[in-house]
């Protein structure tokens, strides 16, 4: 048996459908047995609400939920766990950003996002400019989909005071030059907010490294469960913050004439959390932070060039994204004259599972000129068989939609 082949015994539905070629991981990857074990002993092992019960459940409970937290804290590389906050997901996480942060901001401050933008990181910052006239400046992206940062100077200004980016595009599977940002923002003193969702699937990162004040992602993007998702932040910052949302948990002390709030992270954690999300979740970050992310990245990348060879040979075929140089292992294209979705049904019907539709990525989607696409994500579990599947599924399509 393959490396490959036995790594997929370790995804449950993977191990179930062996002649399933599962290339949607950019939407949401398989989730690891680890992952899933975690959940179901902590449901029927120390299934209790947390923070403040005295009984030993709770008490398990509070153990399990907190070694969580430090279990994403050690997988960003964070100063201490304090600085993680859980919430529901990436896109919780992007709004909690928006609205906490954005209530300190005025008509005229400047938020800088980009046209790649997943709309998560998108349509939060159109509303808070509804609410309180904030200015939105765009960073416009190539031909290929990249962000082009050769505007930065115009956009990064005195006036700027949040900029909130991809790491990675759902779409392109461009990597943003992260540096770039961060050095700019820093000119002017503007923070930096990094929408990770795409990123964390591909290893641990280092939120020290990258140099930003804010990172987000989901742990149903990294082999973890659904419904929880992280969002970092410096501690000063989380700490200058005001809520997001309000009620139990999150408070300090309620009379009927005032309330004062908790210190983060419970600040930001109002209600009963995802408790046995999070304890799933930190058992895929645990087994992703042991694995050789070398390698990985090496074998990722060969079958992401393999596929974009396969999908140049088709004629007609529009590549959206980098041909070569650094990306993710995300390709999407486009096939004049057929829809992604009538594409994607001829795929499914020969056991492969990709994704069409604008991916939440609207801006982008016009940039390009389409309405929509198909995507093929490729992760971890993914091998040669995948793509010789994928190209000999795209033949019946021309076949049977042409």
């Amino acid at each position: 048996m393959s490396a490959v082949a036995s790594l997929r015994q370790e995804f449950p539905l993977l191990a179930a459908a062996s002649d399933l070629h599962y290339l949607d991981s950019a939407a949401t990857s398989q989730i690891h047995r680890r992952a899933l074990d975690a959940v179901v002993r902590h449901e029927t092992g120390s299934r209790a609400n947390v923070s403040r019960g005295t009984h030993r459940l709770a008490e398990a409970a509070d153990r399990a939920y907190e070694h969580a937290r430090l279990s994403a804290a050690r997988f960003l590389n964070a100063a201490s766990p304090a600085e993680i906050v859980f919430t529901s997901g990436a896109t919780a996480s992007l709004n909690l950003v928006a609205h906490a942060f954005g209530s300190t901001l005025r008509a005229g401050d400047r938020v800088v996002i980009s046209v790649a933008e997943h709309h998560s990181n998108f349509v939060p910052w159109q509303q808070l400019r509804e609410r309180t006239g904030i200015e939105l400046a765009l960073i416009p992206v190539t031909d290929s989909g990249e962000l082009d940062l050769s505007c930065l100077s115009g956009l990064i200004g005195s006036t700027c005071r949040l900029v909130a980016v991809t790491q990675c595009s759902n779409v392109t599977g461009a990597w943003t030059d992260v540096a770039a940002i961060v050095a700019a923002a820093c000119k002017v003193g503007a923070r930096v907010l990094l929408d990770g969702a795409q990123a964390v699937q591909h290893g641990p990162q280092d939120v020290q490294a990258l140099g930003v004040d804010f990172y987000a992602f989901s742990g149903h993007k990294c082999f973890g469960p659904g419904g929880i998702g992280v969002l970092w932040g410096r501690e000063n910052l989380l700490t200058a913050l005001p809520p997001f949302m309000s009620g139990g948990g999150m408070v300090g002390e309620v009379t009927p004439e005032a309330t004062t709030w908790a210190a983060p992270p419970r600040r930001f954690e109002a209600g009963t959390p995802p408790i046995a999300q999070a304890v799933g979740l930190a058992a895929a970050l645990e087994w992703m932070m042991g694995l050789d992310w070398v390698r990985i990245h090496a074998r990722e990348n060969d079958l992401c060039q393999q596929l974009i060879g396969g999908l140049l040979r088709i004629p007609g075929l529009r590549l959206l994204g980098p041909v070569s140089g650094r990306r993710a292992s995300i390709v999407s294209f486009d096939i004049p004259g057929l829809h992604p979705h009538d594409i994607c049904q001829v795929l499914d019907a020969h056991r492969l599972a990709l994704r069409g539709g604008h991916h939440c990525a609207q801006p982008l989607m016009a940039a390009f000129g389409v309405e929509a696409c198909t995507r093929a994500s490729i992760a971890l579990y993914n091998d040669t068989a995948d793509i010789a599947a994928l190209l000999d599924g795209l033949g019946v399509v021309l076949r049977e939609l042409t």
